[in-house]
């Protein structure tokens, strides 16, 4: 298995919401660098704001840059897998996009994921299994991961009672840890997946099966 290192990661910043300028970049770094056996997106949006409180504008903007741009992206570049009849798609969703925020978890000073969050999230898992059956017989897998509860470390280290609540909900008895993505990340790219499309795969702890 090859090796990389950080001179291997090309960095580069654009608008996914700007719709022209994402599809330029899929086409600019096809023409250096190639179609990509694998695609990761993990782009979301969010207002952080209570239910009451936000806007139909809001409610929109977060919508498009966490679903109409993953949509955008993910199209551009599973066109050009299918039309080599390989790849590996990768989405993001989330436990929210599944189930309601649980509210006892959420005491102050924390406030409850926000609406707009979840149903972007829960289109995400309808947009895995679409895209799965459009580009199945191209042999391009598209698949997605719902991670439960994974608290940041400034979460971890500043609201450790918000944390103990998360960790008493999952089954587990705990809260996820960085590498347990990545493993799912790597497994549904890779051949050992080779025959899983479509699927939502919940890294959780087990907090979606109560």
């Amino acid at each position: 298995m090859k090796k990389y290192n950080l001179t291997d990661v090309v960095w580069a910043a654009l608008d996914i919401r700007d719709t022209p300028q994402a599809e330029q970049f899929v086409k600019e770094q096809v023409a250096q660098r190639g179609v990509p056996h694998g695609y990761v997106n993990l782009i979301t949006a969010t207002t952080a704001q209570k239910m009451e409180e936000i806007t139909a504008d809001e409610f929109d903007q977060v919508n498009h840059g966490g679903l109409t741009a993953a949509f955008i992206l993910t199209r551009a570049i599973g066109m050009q897998m299918a039309a080599l009849n390989r790849g590996s798609i990768v989405l993001f969703s989330s436990m929210y996009g599944s189930v309601s925020p649980y509210p006892e978890v959420y005491l102050d000073p924390m406030t409850k994921n926000p609406l707009e969050y979840g149903v972007g999230k829960a289109g995400i898992i309808q947009m895995t299994r679409y895209l799965a059956v459009h580009w199945g017989k191209s042999n391009v897998r598209c698949n997605c991961i719902s991670p439960g509860p994974f608290p940041n470390p400034a979460v971890q280290r500043d609201h450790p009672g918000f944390v103990g609540r998360l960790a008493g909900k999952s089954p587990l008895g705990r809260v996820g840890q960085a590498e347990e993505i990545a493993g799912s990340v790597a497994f549904l790219l890779s051949e050992a997946s080779s025959y899983i499309t479509g699927h939502n795969l919940a890294v959780d702890g087990g907090w979606t099966s109560w």
